[in-house]
């Protein structure tokens, strides 16, 4: 339970790596994986952590391996969020930057495809924000988190 098979620093080089290509691999997999997790992301991210567990713990079992890399992970994303927060650069680069979809009635079709996001989905915020088309909106702009904010045209008092 206790004798762990690899050394204790060979633990946390594996949860390095490991942290840091899921960073990679998730942020190159866009912002609508992140934001909104229909049934086959949730699916993609449980196999995803029981795919790279051997990778961090290298067949080890042991508590105090589990222990080694759940410590090497949540201290890997203290580091980030620190990083993120002091440098406007690599907060660029982990989380992304906030992309328009929609400015005054004109609908940005490159960016939904580079998002993959589907009309559908672009509707149904759209509905949530009180437009009923793009016509309706001043803008629609996907956040780093996934979500997508509508700000209707002001449509005076016509």
């Amino acid at each position: 339970m206790w004798n762990v098979s690899l050394p204790w620093w060979e633990f946390i080089i594996r949860g390095v790596i490991v942290y840091f290509f899921l960073i990679l691999i998730l942020r190159v997999s866009g912002k609508r994986q992140i934001g909104q997790l229909a049934p086959f992301d949730l699916v993609l991210l449980l196999v995803l952590s029981n795919a790279v567990q051997n990778a961090m713990n290298g067949g080890d079992n042991t508590v105090l391996g589990g222990l080694l890399s759940a410590t090497t992970l949540i201290t890997c994303n203290y580091l980030v969020s620190l990083a993120t927060f002091k440098n406007k650069t690599i907060e660029m680069i982990v989380e992304g930057r906030p992309q328009v979809l929609i400015h005054d009635g004109k609908l940005f079709t490159d960016v939904m495809s580079q998002a993959k996001l589907t009309h559908h989905e672009l509707n149904a915020a759209l509905r949530g924000g009180g437009c009923a088309s793009i016509d309706d909106v001043h803008y629609a702009i996907l956040e780093n988190n996934g979500q997508i904010t509508v700000k209707p045209k002001n449509r005076g008092n016509l």
